[in-house]
């Protein structure tokens, strides 16, 4: 490639088109560690369960430098559109941060996003000035109502939050892409590499990705995988896959045999 193989959301460009989050590792050194194995330059953190109370404790700053990383703030744990608007208000009067993601919950059972209160959460923070990463359900007209609504980046599930299931609706996903006139982003469901190799290879922008890192027996290990999946899918997209074919075709010819 001539030149480098950049996305850009929000008016931001990055080069790794891997986001990793900052939960369920066994602790922050490690999450570092895992960071820096898959080349990402964005961290997803959950607003909601930030340490604030306990000045003594470590805190995810003194292991992953906001200053060399992009911070995406999110509301994981909302099951509101209010709760989501307020918890990246308060981001933005601490932190300063306008690119955020948002995803609003429907029941903590299957954790499956809420599509209204999402898309009323959205409406009211493109107004107030945010740049909104939406976390989505695989319906390509809802997709397309969030971008209408001003979403800088929609994102749907593979499968549901920390499932590793991969990727059950490749012909959604496919739809969503297709229409979307901003990036797009498979959240949530990633199970291994060659789940995040797929959604790359469906043209995906990106993907964002947690459980399947931390849960990883070796979840630096892991992240190295997942960065030469997604590095390996978007080469495999821009390269072109043969067509599929019902019958053998021979890959010596067949005139001139002895």
């Amino acid at each position: 490639m001539t030149k480098p193989d950049t996305w850009t959301v929000a008016g931001r460009t990055f080069r790794s088109r891997l986001i990793i989050g900052t939960g369920k590792y066994k602790d922050y050194a490690e999450n570092a560690a895992a960071l820096e194995a898959s080349g990402a330059e964005i961290v997803t953190v959950a607003l909601r369960r930030v340490n604030v109370a306990d000045a003594g404790s470590p805190k995810l700053v003194d292991f992953i430098d906001p200053k060399k990383f992009t911070y995406l703030p999110n509301t994981a744990g909302c099951y509101t559109a209010e709760e989501a608007v307020r918890t990246l208000r308060l981001a933005r009067e601490a932190g300063g941060w306008s690119l955020v993601k948002l995803e609003v919950l429907g029941d903590r059972k299957t954790l499956y996003p809420d599509m209204i209160e999402t898309l009323r959460a959205t409406e009211v923070l493109v107004k107030e000035g945010f740049d909104v990463m939406v976390y989505c359900t695989d319906d390509p007209l809802m997709a397309r109502r969030l971008e209408d609504a001003g979403a800088a980046s929609i994102m749907p599930l593979a499968a549901p939050i920390g499932s590793g299931l991969g990727i059950q609706n490749p012909i959604n996903i496919r739809l969503i892409i297709e229409a979307a006139r901003v990036p797009v982003l498979v959240d949530a469901g990633v199970g291994t590499a060659s789940d995040a190799a797929i959604a790359m290879e469906l043209g995906c922008d990106g993907v964002l990705m947690n459980t399947a890192i931390a849960e990883a027996k070796d979840p630096v290990m892991m992240a190295k995988a997942m960065r030469l999946a997604v590095e390996s899918g978007r080469l495999a997209y821009l390269a072109g896959r043969m067509k599929k074919k019902m019958y053998a075709d021979p890959s010596s010819p067949l005139a001139g045999l002895i």
